[in-house]
């Protein structure tokens, strides 16, 4: 699936080769941590993968319905933190991606249930 490469390739450090192949001509950015477009994208996985080369993803579920991917991942960070993490692609008509939404949350030590969030 072209979200998970996508994700996958920027994640592990080469955002530059994820965007040339996977991305259309737009990009517009939700996240208000990234800057709008392209090279927003790329400047902050760069930075990210400088900051935190062991950093891990988990792809848990991916789902999909007309031009929408929905991805959900458990992220692993160098000092055991660990996240969720939702995130939503909108394709264009070529079959790259033009948008994207995401939604992240630190995993909590302690739960009111015994149900994990993955």
């Amino acid at each position: 699936m072209n979200a998970i490469s996508f994700y996958r390739m920027a994640f592990e450090g080469k955002p530059r080769k994820a965007v040339e192949r996977y991305v259309g001509d737009e990009y517009i950015q939700h996240n208000p941590s990234v800057r709008d477009g392209k090279e927003g994208f790329i400047d902050y996985f760069e930075q990210m993968h400088r900051e935190y080369e062991s950093k891990r993803i988990e792809f848990l579920r991916a789902v999909s319905e007309g031009d929408l991917v929905a991805l959900h991942t458990r992220q692993i960070w160098p000092d055991k933190e660990e996240y969720v993490t939702m995130d939503f692609f909108r394709f264009g008509d070529n079959g790259k991606i033009i948008e994207h939404w995401d939604s992240i949350q630190s995993v909590p030590k302690e739960s009111m249930n015994t149900n994990t969030m993955f």
